[in-house]
């Protein structure tokens, strides 16, 4: 399944993507990776979610949409993000309509799994967050890395993730 949505996604980046310009999201790419590994580091052994499959660990599947449908995702949402707050506001919320419901059939299927008290509500809240953190960080890179490590943090401690794994 994670093999079938990062093609999707790549499918997607090929047909919509500003693939030409592709340095300029460069950054932004790399920003969703870390964040990405950072919370795969983070919360190791207390996994809020988990790729399941047959075939792949989380780690392959992980390292899977981290290299392909992520990017491939930034490639498509930056460069369409449109002018005007309402536009905006309803841009990201399709954006989070789509990704909360590949995920939510991700999880129907088999492939995606919720664990320590998340679930498919907790990750549509996290995609309001952070898709517009995608774009903060697209204009504004400095300033995102500071409101990240709070609210990883806050994430860590609403959810009762040991912080041991820092000492």
């Amino acid at each position: 399944m994670h093999i079938i949505v990062s093609l999707l996604f790549m499918i997607v980046a090929f047909k919509w993507g500003d693939l030409k310009n592709w340095k300029l999201y460069y950054p932004t790419i790399l920003y969703f990776a870390i964040g990405d590994l950072a919370y795969n580091f983070l919360t190791c052994n207390n996994p809020l979610w988990i790729y399941e499959s047959p075939i792949f660990t989380h780690t392959f599947s992980d390292l899977l949409v981290l290299s392909i449908a992520f990017p491939s995702f930034v490639l498509v949402f930056l460069p369409h993000y449109p002018d005007g707050f309402m536009n905006q506001i309803i841009y990201i919320g399709i954006c989070v309509f789509i990704c909360s419901i590949l995920e939510y059939i991700s999880y129907s299927l088999g492939y995606f799994s919720y664990h320590n008290g998340w679930s498919i509500w907790w990750s549509a809240i996290l995609y309001c967050i952070a898709f517009p953190l995608l774009i903060l960080h697209y204009k504004k890179p400095l300033l995102v890395w500071p409101i990240s490590i709070v609210l990883a943090l806050g994430t860590l401690l609403l959810f009762d993730i040991p912080l041991k794994i820092l000492k």
